[in-house]
């Protein structure tokens, strides 16, 4: 596996930023890079391309980076913010004349099952086809679509579990607030860490890592690379910049980031 892209679809919280009714908190309106839509992202080689999660934004999200076609669709947990576009996915599945494989964990797969079980089966004679195909992660083992492999691992979000993702030198860590050992084995040796902060300096955060969280846990992953992901309104591009240490800054939309394997 070689050539492999991550691309950073989005990196807002739950509401984006601007939130709705063109709230910017303290982000300034004139940094393009404060401008952000739900969390996802895209993994994409010469000949594979696949798409973590499907917020509300994903229309918008596919259309900026130009992406055609869909190998498969990975969820890191079935939050709205995570799983409310899921809907657009008809359109690629259309265009592709082929059903997309879908992974998550056992409860989120459920979830989607239940919540979104028109997507799951053909309707009304074929009228509407069936567009996903749903599997379940099997943690620390790797899962291999076209040429990329991915390493998934369990993520403790506060209220429920969530997926994170190895890729190479590269992982994924949104929405989480703690990482036990089998997790820390996995994310070992990674170069780069997307990860969330979206605890800011809120310590009483229950679902959220703190900077603190995060520097404390970088301690033991070493990651050279940190950017921040599920950033909210509180959390200006320029201002963060000048808060982080050394090796840590935050995403932004559209941000392409080399795995190397």
């Amino acid at each position: 596996m070689s050539g492999i892209t991550l691309t950073i679809l989005g990196c807002g919280n739950s509401a984006g930023t601007p939130a709705i009714g063109n709230y910017w908190g303290q982000c300034d309106p004139a940094e393009p890079r404060n401008r952000r839509t739900r969390p996802a992202i895209a993994i994409r080689s010469a000949n594979t391309t696949i798409i973590v999660d499907t917020g509300p934004d994903l229309r918008e999200q596919i259309n900026r980076a130009d992406i055609q076609h869909i190998d498969a669709v990975l969820y890191t947990h079935a939050h709205g913010d995570h799983v409310h576009g899921i809907d657009d996915l008809r359109s690629l599945r259309n265009r592709s004349k082929k059903v997309i494989d879908m992974w998550g964990d056992k409860p989120t797969v459920e979830e989607l099952l239940e919540r979104f079980g028109y997507l799951f089966a053909d309707k009304h004679e074929g009228l509407y086809p069936r567009v996903l195909k749903p599997h379940v992660f099997t943690f620390g083992q790797p899962l291999t679509i076209g040429d990329i492999t991915v390493t998934p691992f369990q993520q403790d979000h506060g209220t429920c579990n969530s997926v994170g993702l190895r890729i190479g030198d590269v992982a994924y860590s949104t929405d989480a607030i703690r990482f036990n050992e089998t997790a820390l084995g996995i994310l070992s040796g990674i170069k780069t860490w997307i990860v969330d902060a979206a605890g800011y300096k809120m310590p009483e955060n229950k679902v959220h890592m703190t900077l603190k969280d995060l520097y404390r846990v970088n301690e033991t992953v070493r990651a050279e690379k940190i950017y921040l992901t599920h950033l909210t309104p509180a959390m200006d591009y320029r201002m963060m910049l000048k808060e982080l240490p050394n090796g840590y800054e935050p995403a932004w939309d559209g941000l392409n980031i080399s795995c190397n394997i």
